[in-house]
C-alpha cells in the first residue's frame, strides 16, 4: 500500500459542521487536539481545518458551502471517530469539566482497551481509548 513518509497520517476523517468554529473549540479546549491550520472565507466561515492529536488528523469545515465535495457531504452526518490516547480517565475528566455530553464513561473493554465515547454538539460520535489499532501482530 502507497503511503507517506515522515509520519503524515493517510487516513483522515472529514466532518462538516453548521457551527465549525464552535467545534474546533470543543475538540481543541474539551478534547485535546491541536489547532493545526484554519482557513476562513470573507464571511467568517471555515473553509478548511485541520487539527491533529497524536500522530493523527481531522479536517473539518463549515456546511452549506459550494462544490462537489460539499454537496456530497450535504445530507452525512453523524460521523463516528477513533482516537487512541495514553490516559483515558484524564481525558475524560477533561471532556467533562468543559460540558461534552458523554455516552459512555471510561470503561474497561474484553479486548483489553479501556474507552469512553463523547458526542459533540452536532452529534458526532467520538471514542477515546488505549487500543491502538494495527499495533498488534
Amino acid at each position: 500500500m502507497a503511503g507517506v513518509a515522515g509520519g503524515v497520517p493517510t487516513v483522515c476523517p472529514t466532518i462538516l459542521y453548521d457551527n465549525a468554529k464552535a467545534a474546533i473549540r470543543t475538540l481543541t479546549q474539551a478534547l485535546g487536539f491541536t489547532e493545526e491550520a484554519v482557513y476562513e472565507d470573507g464571511n467568517g466561515s471555515v473553509l478548511h481545518a485541520e487539527l491533529s492529536c497524536g500522530n493523527g488528523r481531522v479536517m473539518l469545515g463549515s456546511r452549506g458551502r459550494e462544490g462537489v465535495f460539499a454537496k456530497a457531504m450535504a445530507g452525512a452526518g453523524p460521523a463516528g471517530v477513533y482516537v487512541v490516547v495514553d490516559e483515558v480517565d484524564g481525558h475524560h475528566a477533561r471532556a467533562v469539566e468543559h460540558g461534552v455530553e458523554i455516552l459512555m464513561p471510561p470503561t474497561d473493554q474484553d479486548y483489553g482497551s479501556r474507552e469512553y465515547l463523547a458526542r459533540d454538539a452536532e452529534g458526532n460520535v467520538w471514542s477515546f481509548g488505549t487500543y491502538a489499532p494495527g499495533s498488534a501482530g
